[in-house]
């Protein structure tokens, strides 16, 4: 039996806060499934299980806040869960002359079978209340809190076994915060999942003049129970808890920012690129491809920063225990900008070693998820080096600060006509400035410089990337 714990979500993360179970006591669940969702400083992130088997326990209720490392769940693998077949013994098969017996059903191993404990040592008066109420046997409800207690919610549960309603972690946040019956809104995302559009859509197609619902649908805000979240702080709800989840992720980012700047020497370096090649290639490459298949110049540029990467291992890896410890992947970290401000990396694994449209496919992807507080666990940690980009928003080159352990950041500004002298020839070409910073304990100028001209080569050779 394995213990499925609080992961760490980024170097900086010390504890987080479980919002919500995906599984419950009793499901399969494969490496890779999500089974919770954890709130971050920075995000909602769906984390995955790490190994096949039955949820035999959950450990922890939605709204607690454990620190790293913390035991969350049991999973128990399918080799312990499964009977183990009897051996034939020709001694045990009964003459002819002799009654036989009805077979006995088989035994479940104990494991499916869980004692009870006496129900009065497991719940509280309220919860007794509620089950007298509703008319639920404690005997045999199996408890999700701590020590296996029956919780209010288990009692629920018994009583009126919900439909799960797929739903983002961002949707039934707001939904929360504007007291909507998720099962009232439609939702168009995969598979009919309910996005936070979905429900910023269908509160204002159905305002409350009074500021209350009370329609079929719609529970009164003020009765609406905000989820519980073991803060420091007061809890709140609509606008004073997005600007609360603000500060929260300003702050984190201020904690590694600082930590960064205090910790790493940093050096700089910048380097002007010719993308006449690169512009025209794709430009040609989307001219027979659908819109939906177009690659866009980003591609390119973290294709590059990634093969670069690879060419140069000295500036893909992490500074930890005094030393640098280069990786053996390119783990490529791609910051991007969330709504309401702050900044999140989650990771784009062997970037180095896909194909274009493949990996245009997967930025697309990785992106809406990032900003709709979707992401998984398996793409959030230990980025080898990271990239930013902030040429969308008009700069003409960015400085980044390195994310500790690692000892590289990437920057691409604008793509801008430029005036560029190529072969004695003064002319205007599509360029765009790379810069680098990098950590000086690890690696000097020339590195960075190096890997910089690799950068370069790559992108006047965009047919093979």
């Amino acid at each position: 039996m394995g213990e499925f714990r609080m992961p760490a979500l980024g170097a900086d993360m010390e504890q987080g806060t479980l919002t919500e179970w995906l599984v419950h006591p009793g499901d399969h669940v494969s490496k890779g499934d999500p089974v919770a969702v954890i709130e971050t400083a920075k995000s909602d992130i769906e984390v995955e299980c790490f190994e096949d088997g039955v949820v035999s326990a959950l450990l922890a209720e939605p709204g607690t806040v454990l620190p790293v490392g913390a035991p969350l769940a049991l999973i128990t693998s399918e080799a312990e869960t499964g009977a183990v077949p009897p051996v034939a013994d020709e001694r045990a098969v009964p003459r002819s002359d002799e009654p036989t017996a009805s077979p006995e059903p088989p035994v479940a191993p104990d494991i499916l079978k869980p004692a009870l404990p006496p129900a009065d040592t497991v719940t509280s008066p309220l919860v007794r209340h509620l089950a007298q109420d509703k008319h639920v046997d404690l005997a045999t409800v199996r408890g999700t809190g701590r020590g296996g207690r029956i919780t209010r919610h288990d009692v629920e549960r018994a009583a009126a076994p919900p439909v799960r309603i797929r739903a983002t972690p961002m949707a039934r946040r707001l939904a929360s915060e504007a007291g909507i019956d998720l099962a009232a809104v439609t939702g168009t995302g995969d598979a009919g999942a309910v996005r936070g559009a979905d429900v910023r859509g269908w509160a204002a197609a159905h305002p409350a003049p009074d500021g209350r619902r009370e329609t079929a649908g719609h529970v009164p805000k003020a009765a609406t129970a905000a989820p519980h979240r073991a803060t420091s702080g007061p809890a709140t709800d609509g606008p004073g808890a997005r600007d609360q989840r603000r500060e929260t992720m300003r702050s984190a980012i201020a904690a590694l920012m600082a930590r960064s700047q205090r910790e790493i020497p940093h050096y700089y370096l910048s380097r002007t690129v010719d993308l006449a090649r690169a512009t025209a290639w794709l430009n040609a490459h989307n001219r027979d491809c659908p819109v939906s298949r177009r690659l866009l110049p980003a591609c390119l540029l973290l294709k590059a920063a990634a093969r670069g990467a690879r060419e140069v291992p000295e500036l893909n890896g992490h500074w930890t225990d005094g030393r640098f410890h280069p990786a053996d992947t390119v783990r490529l970290g791609v910051a991007i900008a969330v709504r309401g401000g702050g900044l999140v990396a989650p990771v784009l694994v062997d970037a180095d070693e896909d194909t274009l449209p493949h990996l245009m496919s997967r930025l697309k992807d990785l992106a809406n998820r990032a900003r709709s507080g979707r992401l998984k666990s398996s793409e959030t940690g230990a980025p080898t080096i990271t990239v930013t980009s902030i040429g969308d928003r008009g700069a003409d080159a960015v400085y980044g600060v390195i994310h500790p352990p690692q000892v590289a950041l990437v920057g691409f500004g604008a793509i801008q006509d430029r005036p560029c002298a190529v072969d004695g020839l003064l002319g205007i070409r599509p360029t765009v400035i790379a810069t680098l910073a990098g950590d000086h304990r690890a690696s000097d100028g020339a590195t960075g410089a190096r890997y910089l001209a690799a950068v370069e080569r790559l992108l006047q050779q965009p047919e093979e990337l």
